[in-house]
């Protein structure tokens, strides 16, 4: 039995089959739309709502650490932003080779189709890693206080949270078609 290639499997599946079909066709004013009031998003330089946004480019990501309680509701560009960096970039980085990578440094787009195509190849290395990756293996001090987890356990938790955010964009999306 091929652990890894069964857990690309699950998380394959329901990139192929759900999320990333709901994702087509996704346009600008989806993208950035603000369900809420105070909602955090991905904004123009110099616009953000919150005191520590992130990023280096023209548009920064709302973010303020500890995250306040309750959690802002987010939009998809938010999501987005936090699923190719914190999701999957900072994991690329850390322990398959790939570029460095986090929420200070990364260059938010302003626009569906650049932050699409940035999912899609961090989704990719991410699969590309797991590939590769001995799961019995400690995660290491890249993972914090979760250094002693196992990169199965990491992998696993990817996963869900590929899943978890997924059906966050795809509800947005929803809710902006029906507002």
């Amino acid at each position: 039995m091929n652990w890894n290639e069964l857990l690309i499997d699950q998380a394959d599946w329901h990139w192929r089959n759900q999320l990333r079909p709901r994702l087509e066709g996704l346009t600008d004013a989806e993208y950035l739309w603000e369900p809420v009031d105070g909602a955090w998003n991905v904004r123009p330089r110099g616009s953000s709502h919150t005191p520590m946004a992130a990023g280096v480019g023209d548009f920064v990501i709302d973010w303020e650490f500890p995250t306040p309680d309750p959690a802002p509701v987010t939009t998809i560009a938010w999501r987005i932003g936090h699923v190719v960096v914190g999701v999957f970039g900072m994991r690329v980085a850390s322990h398959f080779g790939g570029p460095a990578m986090d929420y200070v440094s990364h260059d938010y787009p302003g626009d569906a189709d650049t932050a699409l195509a940035q999912l899609d190849a961090g989704y990719h290395a991410w699969i590309e890693g797991v590939r590769g990756v001995d799961l019995a293996a400690k995660c290491g001090p890249a993972e914090g206080e979760f250094a002693e987890l196992t990169m199965a356990e990491l992998v696993l938790h990817i996963h869900r949270e590929l899943l978890h955010h997924g059906a966050e964009i795809s509800l947005l999306r929803d809710l902006y078609r029906w507002r």
